[in-house]
């Protein structure tokens, strides 16, 4: 019994042992966009066979779409029409795990740049020409909560103004919700792009590895991952989690310069849906970044490359503005809070940072 499963840009061909729940032919639509057999697919041993459903992959002929594009999908459909497969060795009642990858080197049509910024434009428009100097179409999402608002415009620049202070998390949580591709890069507004900012080497990565849902990089050479570790507790006073700065675990096969972990650094690719699942906790104000991480353990799966780098802008008289800092640093009141919301919401009884 043969079938397809879809994984974003990938098209992953699987076959299965012949059995009489799998032996009608079902397609998944092509609203996913890609049409294709998920279950029903039969071939002979070392025959090349005809792919069924892959001509109508993609249909888009209304009276609104022009010439150029109709060509364009007429002929990929009459490619996707000669799509075959050929088994290579001679076997009865087994399977085979086949890739077929649809590449796509267009980053703009894959991913869009997020940031959240507060008082700081003079360091959002160094990110903003940096980012420019590399990627000229990229989309650009801004989620601004300043006291004194400025107006950031240019091409493919969304730029939303929020109430005043409301906080880091809040602020992704916005910027998040406004993408439509299928990942996003965060970025900090002090951040800059140089030649080291390859944001398609960490497709690349996601690409190859479908499970992943974030890879962090680096900013200036640090990666600053952490693993967590929970030390299970009582039903009462719950367990105990763990962060380790530099914890990971083994590499990921084919990239060496790549291994899991738990949490990194606040440059980082992600897969937006994965993300939006998790979510970001708005009530964490002035202190978070790794309880993002801690409410996605078990859910979230994360790597850390080491060859994407982004840089740091100097600090500037904005960092030292008395109401930037006002807000940016945050008070006992804070950091217990945040320790309340932890135990509450996670159950746990105490955090360890080491």
């Amino acid at each position: 019994m043969r079938g397809f499963a879809h994984c974003g840009n990938r098209v992953r061909l699987c076959f299965w042992m012949v059995s009489a729940e799998l032996s009608r032919l079902l397609f998944a639509s092509p609203n996913s966009p890609l049409q294709y057999p998920i279950q029903g697919y039969i071939v002979q041993p070392l025959t090349s066979t005809l792919i069924p459903g892959m001509p109508s992959l993609i249909y888009a002929t209304d009276k609104f779409t022009s010439g150029l594009v109709y060509t364009f999908l007429v002929t990929l459909n009459n490619l996707l029409a000669k799509v075959s497969y050929t088994s290579t060795d001679y076997h009865i009642n087994t399977g085979d795990l086949v890739f077929v990858c649809f590449c796509l080197s267009d980053i703009s049509s894959q991913v869009t740049i997020t940031t959240k910024t507060f008082q700081r434009y003079r360091h959002l428009r160094v990110l903003l020409d940096s980012i420019r100097q590399f990627y000229s179409d990229v989309k650009i999402i801004i989620a601004d909560d300043s006291f004194e608002t400025e107006h950031i415009t240019g091409e493919n620049i969304q730029h939303y103004i929020m109430p005043p202070a409301q906080g880091w998390f809040a602020g992704r949580n916005l910027a998040v919700s406004q993408v439509t591709t299928k990942y996003f890069l965060w970025v900090d507004d002090d951040f800059m792009f140089t030649k080291k900012t390859k944001i398609e080497n960490l497709v690349e990565v996601m690409e190859a590895m479908p499970e992943l849902d974030v890879v962090g990089g680096s900013v200036k050479g640090n990666q600053f991952y952490f693993a967590l570790i929970y030390e299970e507790g009582d039903e009462i006073e719950g367990g105990c989690l763990y962060r380790k700065s530099g914890g990971k675990f083994q590499t990921l096969p084919g990239y060496p310069q790549c291994s899991m972990t738990n949490g990194v650094v606040n440059f980082f690719l992600a897969r937006t849906d994965a993300v939006q699942r998790v979510g970001f906790d708005p009530k964490l104000q002035r202190t978070a970044h790794s309880e993002f991480f801690m409410d996605g353990l078990g859910t979230l799966l994360v790597a850390t490359c080491g060859d994407v780098s982004i840089d740091h802008q100097l600090t500037t008289s904005e960092n030292k503005s008395p109401l930037y800092n006002k807000f940016r640093y945050p008070g006992q009141g804070d950091v217990e809070f945040k320790l309340k919301l932890h135990f509450y919401k996670n159950h746990l009884k105490c955090i360890k940072y080491g």
